[in-house]
């Protein structure tokens, strides 16, 4: 997918012993009492689906790498003449997101609205005259379909000016300042742009983040501070607010335990997946974030690759272990040439929703209570097999450690399931039983637990 991302900048996100904390974290609470997310994040919480879209010009050359330096596909083969971002919203909506990702500008350099921060970009097509801006489009869709916009546009690599991880000249070696202080100039100018001319953005994508100012980067954080002060960052430079980070892989799943807290940030990377759970002694609210492209590791469309399409099993899979273990879904889709998402890749996320609703549609029973024990109560003898779990985090990470039992109709009470973190969702699922009460007990928590909800379902 993204290469900024899989060779991770050492120093671009939070580094507590180079003391490069960004500023909402230093407004965190002391460790003494519980970090709670800032508003931004608490509705992020509640997204809990997004979807990605990842679209560039090397689609129009396939087989090219931007990391060649050289063959740069021409402008003039970008011709996405079917473009039709309400379709991309459509599929978003379908799925169940909530919020999309664009990708307005990748490794290749490519600008896909109308700049003149260099000749590289939608301008210099002949598609729709020289004057489509997909960004417009896509924003403007995400509106209209009630669906939150986000904007991606990497600052680690611009293969059209010659620049790779960690975000310097000269193919990432660096060594000149003049061309360093350009580039840095054309990264600020470009975040100005995104930032400015399409009103409020509900998330951010830095991918890999940024190196700071202070050691030869894009000065980013006042220009996010001063016009996207809302907007949830993935990866963001030292100094911004509203946090997420990665969970170490992008095959959309967490590790778990998953803590909504850190004591550092996503800044550790490399090549090797790893994980990053978080910490329930953590000072910082940074919640993670799992990406992973609808086709196995294709980021990008590419053609005769339908057979690398999930499987909804699959998908579901992944819903369980990202969503249902304290994280959001950010699921990519692969628009083709014409602009548009391909059918078959449109009917999986259709197939994915509605397998979603299926599942977790109809409650057998909720309910809500502050306490170490919350209990919820049928009826009638009802046969249950899953237990959703949320708390009500304004309040913080409560919970350490828990139980689910259910009642059975001799009175004995039957261990269900347990675990460990809850935060804002926690699904689990258990042998089918039929049971006139479902008890939550939080067996360790560092203050009263507040449970948001807890729900039984019966999935067949």
């Amino acid at each position: 997918m993204k290469h900024s991302r899989r060779d991770f900048l050492k120093f671009s996100g939070v580094c507590a012993a180079s003391g490069l904390l960004p500023q909402a974290l230093a407004h965190a609470a002391p460790a003494t009492s519980l970090v709670t997310p800032t508003p931004a994040q608490a509705a992020w919480h509640d997204m809990e689906m997004g979807m990605f879209f990842h679209f560039d010009i090397p689609i129009y050359k396939p087989g090219w790498n931007w990391r060649s330096f050289k063959d740069f596909p021409e402008p003039d083969l970008y011709q996405p003449k079917k473009l039709d971002t309400d379709q991309w919203m459509e599929a978003a909506k379908a799925m169940g997101a909530k919020y999309a990702v664009f990708v307005a500008k990748h490794c290749s350099g490519f600008l896909q609205w109308q700049s003149d921060l260099y000749p590289y970009g939608v301008k210099q097509s002949s598609w729709r005259s020289g004057k489509g801006d997909v960004v417009k489009d896509f924003v403007e869709s995400c509106h209209k379909y009630g669906i939150k916009p986000g904007l991606y546009a990497s600052v680690t690599a611009n293969g059209y000016l010659e620049v790779d991880n960690p975000g310097l000249v000269n193919r990432g070696k660096g060594g000149d300042e003049k061309k360093q202080a350009e580039y840095v100039r054309v990264c600020e100018k470009m975040a100005t742009e995104l930032w400015t001319r399409y009103g409020e953005l509900f998330e951010i994508w830095f991918d890999g983040g940024a190196i700071p100012a202070s050691q030869g980067g894009p000065d980013l954080v006042p220009i996010l501070n001063k016009h996207q002060p809302n907007a949830i960052v993935f990866q963001g430079p030292p100094g911004t607010r509203n946090l997420i980070r990665w969970v170490g892989n992008e095959r959309g799943v967490a590790p778990y335990p998953c803590w909504n807290t850190a004591k550092v940030g996503t800044a550790e990377g490399g090549t090797v997946e790893k994980v990053f759970g978080g910490d329930p002694e953590g000072q910082y609210w940074i919640p993670g974030e799992c990406d992973v492209p609808v086709r196995n590791h294709d980021w990008f469309w590419k053609p005769n690759r339908e057979d690398r399409l999930y499987s909804v099993k699959h998908l579901m899979d992944m819903y369980y272990r990202s969503v249902g273990r304290n994280c959001n879904l950010l699921l990519n889709a692969n628009p083709n040439p014409d602009g548009l998402v391909p059918e078959g890749d449109f009917q999986r996320y259709v197939e994915f929703g509605k397998e979603i609703k299926r599942r977790f549609g109809k409650e057998k029973a909720t309910t809500s209570g502050t306490g170490k024990t919350v209990t919820l109560t049928f009826d009638k003898p009802t046969p249950v097999n899953h237990a959703i779990v949320m708390e009500d985090i304004t309040a913080g990470e409560r919970v350490r450690a828990y139980k689910i039992e259910g009642r059975l109709a001799s009175g004995q009470w039957k261990p269900l399931c347990d675990g460990v973190s809850v935060g804002h969702k926690r699904i689990q699922q258990f042998e089918t039983v039929t049971v006139n009460s479902v008890r939550f007990t939080a067996t360790k928590s560092v203050a009263e637990p507040i449970i948001r909800q807890l729900s039984a379902f019966y999935v067949d």
